[in-house]
């Protein structure tokens, strides 16, 4: 699998596309004025102590207060805020945490109102954006993160992640952790350690020390409700986590922008050639195929294989995926393996929709349904081998009695939104309007499947002469593209009878195929 990463600056906003093997997986936008980011340092300052919830809201100087759980506090809270007022009142910053003596740690089934008094200054750090109606998610149990390390103050465990499954790997990587962390900060050690050489994890500890560093500067100049570090925007967030060799392409439209991953990409020793600074005359989402993607991968309705399709709707409550078999004929004698298939075929497409548009929450997938046991355990082991590589932490139920799989994401961030319908005199705003990107991508999905899994080598689609042209136009035209790659011509009837929005497919017989 080849991986690439396109990024695009405007006035207002970062937007981020990540392809995996030219489909668009992941799509992420920052905005520039967002208030909170997600693991920002903060000042805030008790407000209220809610012990029915076990919590407290704390004074951000914006319009929802954060919101601090007593579970988020952290084992060593008492240490950190005694820390930090020898910080706000002293001349000297105490960086160095050999010589602090930590404070009695704190019961998990403890009340918050024993921790907290109100009125009182805190040193939090964003765990979740604002979502809806809620205010961030904070957190005083506090960390850096790093390439290869993640920093805590305040402790001195070191915990390894675990998908590194060597033993001997574990073993090397915490001995190296234990040699070199400084006294009373902790370390977690991340998936891409694996294999680095103790010069590169010790470069990035003492990257991580300096952060920390300004993190203190913040902090004794800071007041309540201002923002004491920023932690790295999402782009970099999503360099740090996922660049890898397998990467071949990252581009940018933006001058700023590439130098900054020009030193990211060096930094970590990758190759270099693989980053482009994009100067076209197109902007550059249509010059890698990603505005055509976004629309007809944002939609309610969601193509997939051979005229089978997702229908994605969103309530207060949860997320429902339908799939539905479309115009997808079953064979009557094979119906149970035929369904199978196209459940399955769902399956890679529920996955990156949900990392697509960052789902979160319970997630109600209801797939066409079967009765054969072993096909549904099947079914469960394919959602379980597709979300592996989602990076949000998320647990996934056995398929019901119904067909229904559950599944529970985690989301630090409000769901990404794309507004997609375009409104015409035809269709009034259904999305299926000329020249509507869902409706183009619906007709090549049926021409790909009756090719490739119907066999029928001479097809001829007759449709309004709007959508023809679509097909004609240009030099290569899409249609003498198909030809050169897959040597099948796909012949045209223009009919202006036939409504914008309709549309049929004859064979070598003369005959339409329903």
């Amino acid at each position: 699998m080849t991986n690439e990463l396109i990024i695009r600056k405007n006035s207002s906003s970062l937007e981020i596309a990540l392809l995996a093997d030219k489909k668009l997986s992941e799509f992420h936008r920052e905005e520039f004025d967002a208030p909170f980011q997600v693991g920002d340092f903060y000042l805030g300052k008790v407000r209220k102590i809610s012990p029915s919830l076990n919590a407290a809201f704390v004074n951000l100087k914006a319009e929802k207060d954060g919101f601090l759980t007593y579970f988020d506090l952290g084992p060593n809270v008492k240490t950190l805020n005694k820390f930090v007022q020898t910080v706000r009142q002293s001349d000297r910053l105490p960086s160095d945490l050999d010589r602090l003596q930590f404070e009695e740690g704190i019961q998990k089934t403890g009340k918050i109102g024993q921790v907290l008094r109100t009125g009182e200054e805190l040193l939090i750090q964003v765990l979740k954006e604002p979502i809806a109606n809620k205010g961030p998610k904070i957190t005083c149990d506090i960390s850096l993160p790093g390439r290869f390390l993640i920093l805590v103050p305040f402790s001195n465990t070191v915990s390894i992640s675990r998908k590194i499954g060597n033993t001997k790997e574990k073993s090397r990587l915490r001995d190296i952790a234990q040699s070199i962390k400084p006294k009373n900060f902790g370390v977690i050690i991340r998936t891409v350690a694996e294999g680095v050489e103790l010069e590169e994890l010790d470069k990035d500890l003492r990257d991580l020390l300096k952060k920390w560093d300004e993190v203190l500067i913040g902090l004794k100049r800071a007041k309540v409700g201002e923002r004491i570090t920023e932690n790295e925007n999402r782009l970099e967030t999503l360099v740090r986590d996922i660049l890898n060799p397998s990467f071949s392409l990252i581009a940018t439209d933006d001058v700023q922008i590439h130098a900054s991953l020009k030193s990211t990409i060096e930094r970590y020793r990758l190759n270099s050639a693989m980053l482009r600074h994009y100067q076209g005359k197109s902007p550059i989402f249509d010059q890698y195929g990603i505005n055509q993607q976004i629309k007809s991968s944002f939609g309610k309705n969601v193509p997939f294989s051979g005229g089978a399709y997702l229908v994605i709707e969103h309530t207060e409550a949860l997320h429902v995926i339908d799939v539905n078999s479309g115009n997808t004929s079953f064979d009557p004698q094979n119906r149970e393996e035929n369904v199978f298939k196209v459940n399955s075929e769902a399956v890679n497409e529920i996955a990156r929709q949900v990392r697509l548009r960052d789902m979160g929450g319970i997630i109600v997938v209801d797939f066409i349904d079967m009765k054969d046991s072993k096909k549904k355990s099947a079914l469960h082991q394919l959602v379980k081998d597709s979300m592996s590589t989602d990076r949000a932490r998320h647990t996934i139920l056995p398929m019901t009695k119904f067909g229904l799989v559950q599944i529970t994401r985690e989301r630090v961030r409000p769901q990404l939104e794309i507004a997609n319908t375009e409104l015409c005199s035809t269709c009034m705003g259904t999305g299926k309007s000329v020249g509507s990107v869902q409706l183009i991508d619906k007709i090549i999905n049926e021409i790909f499947y009756l090719w490739d899994n119907m066999n029928q080598k001479n097809l001829t689609l007759k449709a309004n002469p709007l959508i023809i042209n679509y097909f004609k136009t240009g030099f290569p035209s899409l249609r003498i593209k198909w030809w050169l790659k897959h040597r099948r011509w796909l012949s045209l009837d223009l009919d202006p009878n036939i409504s914008l929005t309709s549309y049929e497919f004859i064979n070598g017989d003369k005959q339409v195929i329903s």
